[in-house]
């Protein structure tokens, strides 16, 4: 052990004796490593940030809707199909018995929804959902004015509803719309409560494409009561389930059960027409981290090209250095040094070049991602696995170039390098 450090002392100080030599030599380690850094970081930021966007503020809902020939069926233009009822109170305790889930809800919907007026203004391309008591906590949205539906609202099937801010502001125009009223298709609903998101999460939008792939209707929503959905619309219309998971993790495996309950209880197979299917936002997330991913491995194969480089020079300063001190290997191997003691001295001075090199460079990519993110507005996260991976890899980059090296000076005559001029 005390060999070691006797070689990391003695290659600690050729390095500080020949500083120029030396910082040339580890440039090439320092640009890769540093590069590497750098694409690892915004790599690992942009995966995180497609993670957030699409799974939102940490609700950890999923949407279990009936899908027919791979697309969500619409029932703004669809008659509800034979054999599908809507969920039963059976069901959906059967899926609150799930491991993982916190919450389940009904819901009905119309995307785009015409008719929405009041006494001044009208929603052009808002939302009408009909909901059950459970919905607003599932789904993360919570009273901020008024108050929520009652279970006498769905008794009585009242002619109630709920404004998302966004709505509230479009029909009313910043008034406080508490006990106004709402048309909906002609027919009147007054307005007792507001309900805005829990926290106030938005996708981080740099690109038209980020764009397509988070943009979600920001035309406004009008909460119903599920019991009062067939006035408006259709009877016996079958609903999707939201279903709040423990955590992001266990998600996708809640939604897929919750699905093999719906198309159970409707004896619906993957040879029928409908199934339900969950949103797999997660998987969503894992293609888009795949597509960066094999975007920026090819800048890394790039950056490893540097590295290579970076280990010829280390293998070339290495053999000068052999070179060099060619009498004071000859007069070591006199004194009795044998071939291993030479070869890890050679050996340790080459890592430990190489070494010092990675660990400059780590701290070069670092600075380099944050001025990225500075300048372009690229998300980083940097990773401690990447630093300690690069680190070593430099090292064992200087090994592997600093073998050929250190065997050549390991193999000299002893009686020839002393003779040698």
């Amino acid at each position: 052990m005390s060999g070691i450090f006797e070689n990391i002392k003695l290659a600690l100080r050729g390095i500080f004796t020949h500083k120029m030599r030396s910082f040339l030599t580890m440039l090439g380690i320092i640009i890769g490593i540093a590069s590497i850094i750098a694409i690892v970081s915004t790599i690992k930021g942009t995966n995180e940030q497609i993670k957030n966007n699409l799974v939102g503020a940490g609700t950890n809902t999923v949407n279990v809707s009936l899908y027919s020939g791979g697309y969500e069926v619409e029932f703004s233009y669809r008659a509800v199909p034979d054999g599908i009822s809507p969920v039963s109170d059976e069901t959906i305790a059967q899926i609150e018995e799930l491991d993982d889930v916190v919450s389940v809800a009904r819901y009905v919907k119309r995307a785009y929804a015409d008719g929405i007026v009041s006494a001044s203004a009208s929603l052009q391309g808002g939302s009408v959902y009909g909901v059950d008591g459970a919905y607003f906590e599932t789904v993360g949205l919570a009273v901020v004015k008024g108050r929520p539906f009652t279970a006498r609202d769905y008794e009585h099937f009242s002619k109630v509803c709920v404004l998302d801010k966004t709505a509230a502001k479009t029909l009313f125009s910043g008034e406080d719309p508490i006990g106004r009223v709402v048309e909906i298709s002609a027919t009147p609903y007054t307005v007792v409560g507001i309900v805005d998101t829990d926290s106030q999460f938005q996708p981080v939008i740099e690109s038209i494409q980020d764009y397509y792939t988070y943009y979600t209707d920001k035309s406004g929503t009008v909460y119903i009561t599920l019991a009062s959905w067939p006035e408006l619309y259709q009877f016996d219309e079958p609903e999707t389930v939201a279903v709040r998971a423990s955590s992001t993790d266990s998600m996708t495996q809640v939604g897929q059960k919750t699905a093999e309950l719906l198309n159970t209880a409707n004896g619906l197979t993957e040879e029928s027409e409908y199934s339900y299917k969950a949103d797999d936002l997660l998987e969503q997330a894992r293609q888009l981290q795949e597509l960066s991913n094999s975007t920026n491995s090819m800048l890394i194969w790039i950056a490893g090209i540097s590295l290579i480089v970076g280990g010829i020079g280390v293998m070339n300063i290495m053999l000068v250095s052999v070179t060099e001190r060619t009498r004071e290997i000859g007069l070591k191997k006199a004194l009795g040094a044998k071939r291993r003691l030479i070869l890890g001295q050679f050996l340790t001075e080459a890592a430990v070049l190489t070494g010092i090199g990675g660990i400059v460079g780590v701290a070069i990519g670092i600075g380099l991602a944050y001025i990225i993110h500075f300048v372009a507005g690229v998300p980083v996260a940097i990773s401690a696995p990447a630093i300690v991976v690069s680190v070593l890899f430099s090292t064992v980059v200087g090994l592997i170039f600093g073998l050929l090296p250190s065997v050549k000076a390991a193999r000299l005559d002893p009686i020839e390098a002393l003779r040698y001029e």
